[in-house]
């Protein structure tokens, strides 16, 4: 079995790269609205959920460098992938941009919720973060569904895609 802190090293390095994802996401949902597809109510929306992604990845930021923990290596591709995968499902739709969040959010509220599974009463300020956190997160996933994201048809595919690649990137993030 892991040691608590190595345990807690990996929730946090993981957590850091996801948040920061999140933002990244919305970067390039912002991109494209923008610049190609003009919808200022989605983009108000985006602008808004964008807000607490900031707020989660600064939390994390910080645990990272109080605790002396080293980010995941792969900050930069993962940024590269959010903001393009942010500006491709934009691209594609409201459907489309609006489905990219509830996706990752439904990867993210599993993940969130086995974190808090795991942690103790050694780390409450971390837990406490981490529940509201997830509560932000399934936040955004509800809205995402009452403006448009919908998993019919080809959407489902791109639902798939949208779940695998944020769960690769989760199991990389743990451990490099």
């Amino acid at each position: 079995m892991k040691s608590s802190k190595l345990r807690i090293e990996e929730f946090i390095r993981v957590d850091h790269a996801g948040e920061r994802g999140a933002v990244k996401i919305y970067e390039g949902q912002l991109l494209a609205l923008n610049t190609f597809v003009k919808d200022e109510n989605l983009k108000k929306t985006i602008e808004e959920m964008k807000i607490h992604e900031k707020e989660h990845c600064e939390f994390f930021e910080n645990e990272i460098k109080k605790r002396k923990i080293k980010p995941t290596k792969f900050l930069p591709l993962w940024d590269l992938l959010g903001v393009s995968l942010g500006f491709g499902s934009t691209l594609l739709g409201k459907k489309a941009a609006m489905l990219c969040t509830a996706s990752v959010e439904e990867v993210i509220d599993k993940h969130y919720q086995n974190q808090i599974d795991q942690l103790g009463n050694d780390e409450k300020k971390l837990k406490a973060k981490i529940i509201k956190f997830r509560e932000d997160e399934l936040h955004h996933k509800d809205i995402a569904y009452e403006k448009g994201a919908t998993k019919t048809g080809l959407y489902s595919i791109m639902d798939k895609i949208i779940k695998t690649g944020s769960k690769i990137a989760i199991n990389i993030s743990e451990k490099i």
